[in-house]
């Protein structure tokens, strides 16, 4: 079994949909490689996000043989004297070695023995997961649908909506979402000398790096001539992104022991632009008002939102509108780095908590904010996740005021893991807390204003506002 991702999935709304169409995207955050367990897999994901696109999730993933015929450059290095492919990237079935489905149930047990955090009233414990354990595995496990149905029922009785199993397909689908713009997903591993290196965890059959000769389980080793080595996988994400249409150069080496390769690749947006904007005059206030419209966190977010604003305060713009009323989320990553462009070097984006109260991150801008300027954010009871993230981060470090309802309240983090038989699960780890040490999931948070209000009710509510103070973590918030 491996841990794949970070993610915290969006909530199952009770009430009724908003008339707007809104996605229902996972949401995911990077991990430690350190994560990793050693046992051999099968090579699907640590992907940093997915929103499951229906036309991603109509793809495959592909595992090819030699390459196309494309415009490339290739040699082939020296090999080591005990070249060997990495373990993570061997198949049980191809090896022989057969599975069973005690083991299958076994290693589901154990990652939520060491992983599971309890945020609601059942009060788990490690005492009685070890009695469940004795019940589940007392008895043979016939076949391999028993062993999913006793899975199933195993995560059910945490009494976590988020934590679920998936199946086979279910768990392949997950890991076909692109948010490079070249049809791939990346995953941190490490070698045997504790490096962190970027594997090809799939392709999109037929997809811009599929079709110029990437191939599953090869190492991207630079981007445009920059070395990754080092930067995670949403960083190397980041730097494959670009406008449609254009080309992207990268280097690979396929697999642990073949040629290394460097191969042009054209970019094919797949993920649609989530941000609107305009440009709108308000009474008793500034002259000129950038609104923009935030559908959704997905690999084009950040950079459509900074564009947009950008070209908003060249039009006039002498303050901003944020709409996340109706956002679910979308990738978490995202919503930190839209976060920080409006923060001071140092500020708090938000915590995590694991199970471990006292084990707390705290996520901070690194740099200079982007944009200076004060913000209205509208948020509402479908306002989730990565957006209630954004949200608090601009309201509790005062460079933003609410306005609307409250929100909904989804602050977990869930993490996914591969069973050896392809299948996986969503098992909640962790949880945010906001800046000022509140406890989004379950909660929501405030708004400052029901209605919208005067600028001059704006400026007066930022001037008064206090940052929150760096103090010693008490009981996990």
């Amino acid at each position: 079994m491996v841990r794949l991702l970070l993610c915290s999935s969006p909530p199952s709304l009770s009430s009724p949909p908003p008339t707007t169409s809104v996605s229902r995207p996972f949401e995911f955050l990077t991990l430690s490689p350190k994560s990793y367990h050693s046992r051999k897999i099968p090579s699907i994901t640590k992907a940093l996000s997915s929103t499951l696109l229906s036309v991603a999730l109509s793809l495959g993933l592909f595992c090819g043989s030699p390459l196309d015929a494309i415009s490339q450059e290739s040699y082939t290095p020296q090999l080591e004297l005990n070249c060997r492919e990495e373990a993570e990237f061997i198949d049980d079935k191809a090896t022989g070695k057969a599975v069973t489905n005690e083991e299958i149930v076994e290693d589901a047990w154990q990652i939520v023995n060491e992983s599971f955090i309890d945020t609601g009233r059942h009060k788990w414990s490690p005492d009685s997961w070890l009695k469940k354990k004795d019940d589940i595995l007392g008895a043979s496990i016939q076949s391999r649908s028993r062993a999913h149905e006793i899975i199933k029922r195993m995560l059910a009785s945490l009494g976590d909506p988020y934590t679920r199993f998936l199946s086979p397909s279910d768990f392949a689908k997950m890991a076909r979402y692109d948010m490079t713009g070249i049809g791939i997903n990346l995953r941190e591993i490490l070698d045997d000398n504790g490096v962190v290196k970027l594997k090809v965890l799939g392709l999109i059959l037929d997809g811009p790096a599929h079709s110029a000769g990437v191939r599953q389980g090869d190492e991207l080793l630079s981007v445009n001539g920059v070395d990754v080595k080092g930067k995670s996988a949403f960083e190397a994400s980041s730097m494959l992104q670009g406008p449609s249409e254009t080309f992207v150069n990268i280097t690979v080496k396929h697999g642990n022991c073949g040629p290394v390769q460097s191969v042009r690749v054209q970019r094919q947006s797949i993920a649609k632009s989530p941000v609107f904007y305009r440009l709108e005059q308000v009474k008793n206030g500034p002259s000129s008002v950038g609104y923009v419209r935030l559908k959704e966190f997905n690999a084009l977010a950040r950079k459509d939102l900074v564009t947009a604003m950008r070209r908003l305060q060249d039009m006039g713009a002498s303050y901003f509108v944020l709409d996340l009323r109706d956002n679910l989320g979308g990738l978490v990553q995202e919503g930190v780095e839209i976060a920080k462009l409006f923060l001071d070097k140092g500020e708090t984006v938000t915590y995590t908590v694991g199970r471990d109260p006292l084990s707390v991150k705290n996520i901070v801008a690194e740099s200079s904010p982007l944009f200076s300027v004060p913000v209205i954010v509208l948020v509402n009871k479908n306002t989730a996740s990565a957006s209630e993230i954004v949200a608090t981060a601009l309201h509790d470090n005062c460079k933003a005021v609410l306005v609307g309802e409250r929100t909904y309240g989804k602050g977990l983090i869930q993490s996914v893991f591969e069973l050896n038989d392809g299948s996986g699960m969503v098992v909640t780890i962790g949880k945010y807390v906001t800046p000022n040490h509140i406890d989004i999931n379950g909660n929501g948070i405030d708004p400052d204003f029901r209605n919208f209000p005067p600028w001059s009710e704006v400026t007066k509510y930022l001037s008064a506002c206090h940052k929150p103070q760096a103090t010693r973590w008490m009981n996990g918030f």
